[in-house]
């Protein structure tokens, strides 16, 4: 069987980014392959010792357009295009008199570094290479002559190759294209993410569009291309035998999954996926001081206070017992009194946007506490999760629906309530937008003190709810005179009914049960102020 490998005699190389290029740029000069590149990575060639034809020589064509057309060309292109296994083309590039490439070297314009630089338009626009894809899917699709480099961590691997004159054999081809086609998708997939945000559709045209698609079909694109790169590999997934690894958007270097890491063991799968809850948990409260304490994506504890310590000691007094191994957020700069109440405490994770001196070193002296600093709260508009053959994309749940306003509220139940139990009611509906469905959440002064979450019908919820406030932490009658909120209306009276049974005097609910006026009539009945939003907060 004839061997698929192909010597590299003559190679186009025309890199941006010139950091590990010596490597090849040493083979280059040892095997004396032809080498034709362009601009300044001619120059760095020519100085490692390379000879060099500049790609106007063979394009017979100035560099033009401050660098746009370089190697735009048939001379170039029909040297990468030619399947050398075709005797018709090799005929015509004899006829032609050009001469084909064995290999191509090619990284591309820094697009997404310099959008997120905060460059004008006008800078990251000039930042959309053209000419380099064109190289790279020309060379991968005719991976059957051409072997194509796009990653530097291959140049040492076609350094060997042109050394040992032997080349690439097709498998290694083909796996260098499929390389190739990724690295050329993801970059245009950011160029559209990045224009997509920037240049919406102009209002009037969608009444022009023949059909009469719903308002929302533009919200949402037609083909969803983003992309994430990666950024290292995980210990495990969410469980041992799981494998991981954690990804970026290249777009924003300023999200949670950018934080700094101030101490403590690497985080893993869990602990990213519990610190983004608690993280997106204290900033449903903004301009107050909010702590959270999650564990398996659902707060043990969340309070608001005056000052950051004494909203941790409120929402760690929820259940102190789930507080175990969960992950503390806080939205505020942590406090050295802050921190000497949790250093007793075996946290994973704690996260916040800063931390005073005296209390980082005091944190940092607990080895496996995993420290985050993250400056800016999070701004993710769009949910997506993975089903079996697609995708599920929705807008991100915020406490920002009509209805999630106090004065919006409609009374429909007992008496309407005075400041400060309105105070705890909105305390109450923002913190129920980050536990599981169904969820009941009880709160008392600024704080939980009973959550019932994650449970198949509401009952169950309301039950766990009011068993949590009275058998944890400080003991019974927590519920007596607290408030409490639904995230999705009562079906039937006895939900409410057990909430009101234990002392609750407030519910706040979204309504919209068929049911509804049974279960007004049974808060007025048992004397608890009850209020509808008119918004839902499930969350799954």
């Amino acid at each position: 069987m004839p061997s698929s490998k192909r010597p590299i005699n003559r190679a186009l190389v025309s890199i941006f980014h010139k950091e590990g290029i010596e490597v090849l740029a040493e083979a280059f000069a040892k095997a004396g392959t032809e080498v034709v590149s362009t601009g300044s990575t001619a120059k760095v060639l020519q100085s490692l010792g390379v000879k060099v034809t500049p790609v106007e020589k063979v394009t017979g064509f100035p560099e033009s357009l401050d660098g746009r057309v370089k190697t735009l060309d048939p001379h170039v292109h029909a040297g990468i295009l030619a399947d050398m296994t075709n005797p018709a083309h090799v005929s015509q590039l004899d006829d032609l008199g050009i001469k084909p490439f064995d290999m191509v070297v090619v990284n591309l314009y820094p697009f997404a570094d310099t959008a997120r630089s905060g460059a004008d338009a006008a800078a990251v626009i000039e930042k959309i290479d053209i000419g380099g894809p064109s190289m790279v899917r020309g060379a991968a699709k005719n991976h059957a002559s051409v072997a194509m480099i796009t990653d530097p961590k291959d140049y040492a691997l076609a350094a060997q190759r042109v050394e040992s004159g032997e080349g690439f054999d097709l498998d290694e081809r083909r796996w260098l294209a499929a390389k190739a086609f990724a690295h050329t998708a993801a970059y245009d997939a950011t160029i559209a993410e990045w224009t997509a945000a920037q240049w919406p559709q102009p209002e009037g045209i969608s009444t022009l569009a023949d059909d009469a698609s719903s308002a929302s079909d533009s919200s949402f694109p037609e083909a969803l291309t983003r992309t994430w790169d990666r950024s290292h590999t995980l210990r495990y997934g969410e469980n041992p035998h799981q494998q991981a690894a954690l990804y970026l958007d290249p777009l924003d270097r300023n999200g949670f999954a950018h934080a700094e890491q101030l101490g403590g063991k690497p985080m893993s799968y869990n602990n990213f996926v519990d610190a983004d809850s608690a993280w997106r948990s204290v900033w449903d409260f903004p301009g107050t001081i909010a702590v959270a304490v999650v564990k398996h994506s659902n707060p043990c504890g969340l309070a608001i206070g005056a000052d950051v310590a004494e909203a941790h000691r409120k929402a760690h007094a929820c259940d102190p017992m789930s507080a175990y191994g969960g992950v503390i957020a806080a939205n505020a700069t942590v406090t050295l009194q802050m921190a000497q109440q949790v250093k007793p405490i075996f946290t994973e994770v704690i996260v916040a946007p800063d931390y005073d001196a005296d209390a980082l070193t005091l944190l940092q002296s607990k080895k496996n506490l995993r420290i985050l600093k993250v400056a800016k709260p999070p701004r993710t508009q769009d949910q997506i999760r993975q089903i079996d053959g697609g995708l599920l994309v929705q807008s991100q749940d915020h406490i920002d629906a009509a209805g999630d306003a106090p004065e919006t509220w409609t009374l429909v139940a007992g008496e309407a309530a005075d400041a400060g139990v309105l105070k705890d009611l909105n305390f109450a509906w923002r913190a129920i937008r980050s536990v599981k469905s169904n969820a009941i959440l009880i709160a008392h002064d600024g704080a939980t003190v009973g959550i019932g979450m994650g449970q198949v019908n509401r009952v169950d919820s309301s039950h766990l709810a009011v068993t949590r406030a009275n058998t944890l932490a400080d003991g019974a009658n927590r519920t007596q005179g607290a408030v409490a909120a639904s995230d999705a209306f009562f079906p039937f009276p006895d939900g409410m009914e057990i909430l009101a049974d234990a002392g609750v005097k407030a519910v706040v609910q979204p309504g919209g049960s068929i049911r509804d006026e049974a279960v007004f009539e049974a808060a007025q009945k048992a004397g608890v102020t009850m209020y509808v939003t008119g918004a839902r907060h499930f969350f799954h």
